[in-house]
């Protein structure tokens, strides 16, 4: 009798097919943040998708030489560990200090679920996100940063009054933002001093 195998194409696929299945659970994270019309929360794969458009639409605003195409490949990739890991709220210190460890083994599996090229490769994008050490990196993160302020200085504050968050703490993200981009860092700052200006962020 012969034994049937599966061609080494096939598996690879199969492969491929089950990480796909395996993200589609990033539509499932809820995060804190409204989406612009203040209708519902947005989810973390919604997030994604939004940050890596604008990479394209202000791609202008990142450092000359920036590879704009590793910056959306980045933010594609950088909160798939949030499967796993969950949500973290920026602003919740307790949270903060358990994330690094909760995502590094996140993308331990999450990667390693992929075949080994395109997981090594999709974990280098991960891993480069969370240094900052690049142009590209820091540019990522700028927009990781600008697109929550974005949406709570439209949605009156959103997060911010619900959390009791004041704008020190928001200015503080602000400078991560003036890392990747002083331009759009600049915008940024204009949006939280207008929202303190309406009442919508306390000092």
């Amino acid at each position: 009798m012969s034994r049937v195998t599966i061609a080494p194409e096939e598996d690879r696929l199969n492969t491929q097919i089950a990480f796909a299945i395996e993200i589609d659970k990033l539509k499932r994270i809820i995060r804190r943040n409204h989406l612009i019309d203040g209708s519902r929360r947005e989810n973390t794969a919604e997030h994604s998708w939004y940050v890596g458009t604008l990479a394209m639409v202000l791609g202008e605003h990142a450092p000359p030489g920036t590879d704009l195409q590793r910056v959306v490949a980045m933010l594609l990739v950088h909160d798939l560990v949030e499967i796993d890991a969950g949500d973290t709220f920026i602003y919740d210190p307790v949270e903060v200090a358990a994330q690094p460890d909760a995502e590094r083994v996140a993308a331990d599996r999450i990667f390693g679920l992929l075949p080994p090229d395109q997981g090594s490769w999709m974990r280098e994008l991960w891993d480069e996100f969370e240094a900052r050490k690049t142009p590209e990196a820091r540019f990522a993160k700028a927009l990781d940063r600008f697109a929550p302020i974005l949406a709570n200085h439209h949605t009156e504050g959103g997060t911010w009054p619900l959390f009791k968050v004041k704008a020190a703490q928001v200015r503080e993200k602000v400078r991560i933002i003036e890392e990747g981009s002083p331009s759009l860092g600049a915008y940024a700052l204009e949006l939280v001093e207008l929202s303190v200006a309406r009442g919508h962020l306390s000092e």
